[in-house]
């Protein structure tokens, strides 16, 4: 009969102490990086599992957090929320979480749902994504005094709740500086219309990018809505102008797939690049700004346990990622 494997199996093989054990799953933010990692190997490698029923009698807690799956859309951006998904499942099972999902159409309905997942599950928390202005969502949660934290910045007020994001400037001027390291002066944008969060962050470091360089992006700034064939209708009108850019730093890889089929159409030598590095991407050797995931749904499980486990003053409240340029065939 197979050994039971228990947080003592598990400390001998991590070659920690049981308590360090317990706090990996239980408070993993006052764990050091290097050892809450050797131990989550171990968990894995011996394929321990915590007594969820003993630890829920233990802490009252349900020790479930939701958290919202976005329609597939047009089956590209959506593998990015997809992959977020998948580490903070791995990382709420390691620190003894559940996670459960819910859809939602709006803002209004997504409301509604909260209240029949409290009054169902005695959910412990949630893990908010997709963040905008004036975010309801946020509020109401607040109100209600129910721990959440946010995959996305508040863009309001950034310091008014725990939240992790990656710095969409920073990438989106990575591309920028790489495309004028390799000669390029005429550099459009193909963002979302203005007042996205998240598209005006991407927008913004191209734009000071450009600036830094002693470039004017004003008459190479263009906005659409979202998706391959609105990146081609835009590329194509802005390859037609009498001075047209020679290089297309996108604010998605729909729309840089989009660009791409119109740069192709013309037979231009037009680089373009992506931002979200989806596996479509890698697929079509489009150069693309890569987002750490992973990281950021780690980090959010890690607020919210410190929420959970009383107020503490280690650590950030906020954390901002910095993503990665991937350099392929487009660029």
């Amino acid at each position: 009969m197979p050994q039971k494997v228990t947080i003592a199996t598990v400390a001998r093989h991590a070659r920690v102490s049981r308590q360090t054990v317990s706090n990996v799953l239980n408070a993993p933010h006052i764990v050091r990086e290097e050892t809450r990692q050797r131990v989550q190997e171990a968990i894995s490698a011996l394929g321990y599992r915590a007594n969820q029923a003993a630890r829920q009698m233990r802490t009252g807690r349900s020790r479930l957090i939701a958290t919202r799956i976005e329609p597939t859309r047009d089956g590209i951006n959506g593998s990015v929320l997809d992959r977020f998904l998948h580490g903070l499942t791995d990382a709420a099972g390691v620190a003894g979480y559940r996670i459960v999902l819910y859809t939602a159409a709006d803002d209004t309905a997504e409301l509604a749902t909260y209240d029949d997942l409290l009054g169902a599950y005695d959910l412990d928390g949630f893990v908010l994504t997709g963040t905008d202005h004036g975010d309801p969502r946020t509020a109401w949660l607040a109100e209600r005094g129910v721990p959440f934290v946010t995959f996305g910045r508040p863009w309001d007020t950034p310091d008014q709740h725990p939240w992790v994001d990656v710095d969409g400037a920073s990438g989106a001027a990575q591309a920028t500086n790489r495309l004028l390291e390799t000669g390029h002066r005429r550099i459009a944008f193909i963002g979302w219309p203005t007042g996205s969060g998240v598209g005006d962050d991407r927008r913004s470091g191209w734009r000071t990018a450009l600036r830094a360089a002693g470039l004017d992006p004003t008459d190479l700034d263009r906005e659409t809505s979202d998706g391959i064939v609105q990146g081609e209708q835009v590329a194509r009108n802005l390859l037609a102008l009498p001075d047209p850019p020679t290089g297309l730093v996108c604010a998605s890889d729909s729309l840089a797939l989009g660009a791409l089929r119109a740069v192709r159409a013309l037979d231009r030598p037009v680089a373009v690049t992506g931002f979200d590095d989806t596996p479509v991407a890698e697929a079509v050797g489009l150069t693309s700004v890569s987002q750490p995931l992973g990281r950021a749904a780690a980090r959010c499980m890690d607020l919210l346990t410190r929420i959970l486990d009383g107020p503490r003053g280690d650590g950030p409240h906020q954390v901002l990622l910095r993503p990665t340029l991937v350099v392929r065939q487009t660029a």
